[in-house]
This record gives C-alpha cells, sequence and structure tokens, in this order.
C-alpha cells in the first residue's frame, strides 16, 4: 500500500462508505463516482474492495478526477480507501 495509514496516524472520518466487495472493475469505480457525486466538496467517503487491482484502479481515478486520495489500507482480504471530494 502506497498510502496506507497505520496506529501512528488514525485514519480519516468518512461521512459516507460505499461497500464494493467481491466487485471487480470498474464497479467499484463506478460506485465510488456515483457516491461522490451526492457528497460536499471536502467530504471524505470510505470504499471497501476486495479487488487487489483496486489499489492502483483508485489511484489512477484520483490523478484523473482531482479527488484525493488520502489513505488506502489493507484490512484482512480487504483494502479500504478513503477518498476527499474535490
Amino acid at each position: 500500500m502506497s498510502q496506507a495509514q497505520n496506529s501512528a496516524h488514525p485514519l480519516p472520518e468518512p461521512v459516507a462508505q460505499v461497500d464494493a466487495s467481491g466487485l471487480k472493475c470498474p464497479l467499484p469505480i463506478l460506485r465510488a463516482k456515483k457516491a461522490l457525486a451526492t457528497l460536499q466538496s471536502g467530504d471524505v467517503l470510505k470504499v471497501v474492495t476486495t479487488d487487489p487491482h483496486a489499489e492502483r484502479d483508485f489511484q489512477a481515478f484520483c490523478n484523473q478526477t482531482g479527488n484525493a486520495l488520502l489513505a488506502q489500507h489493507a484490512q484482512g482480504d480487504q483494502i479500504w480507501h478513503y477518498l476527499r471530494r474535490r
């Protein structure tokens, strides 16, 4: 995880969460995009995925859209992605 958080740096507090567990690309990104559209600028979205490719997918998505990727955290077989809406 290139932006993984540890106990010294607490994870951001999300205002919304999307559970994309079991979904393959591009579905987690599409669900996140839809959820971000409902949030205010600066709000944090947590997306839970199990697709191992989602880590890179969310990095590219945030680079392309201007939303901030605050953290990516491995939790068991899940990856938690924290995005701040632009």
